[in-house]
């Protein structure tokens, strides 16, 4: 006997073929998704690129100082506490 949908119990899960069409068609539809929100993305400019890139690099070099003059002043503190 052939199961069509007045047989089939409500409950009844899917197979093992049904599970791995959905999950493959699920990853079509994740990635059909991505497609369009990437279309939506207003990319920047050339010169906007670098703008943010210079700015991200300086922002680096000025925190690597920072963490850098606390880091030798911390230890320069502890090797004077450990002295006395």
């Amino acid at each position: 006997m052939a199961k069509t949908a007045e047989n089939t119990p409500k409950n009844a899960k899917p197979g093992f073929v049904e599970r791995c069409k959905n999950f493959f068609l699920g990853i079509g539809k994740s990635f059909k998704n991505m497609y369009h929100e990437l279309k939506k993305v207003t990319w920047p400019t050339k010169k906007e690129l670098i703008n943010y890139s210079v700015v991200v690099f300086v922002f680096m070099i000025v925190m690597g100082v920072i963490i850098g003059v606390i880091d030798f002043a911390a230890g320069e503190l502890v090797n004077l506490i450990v002295k006395l």
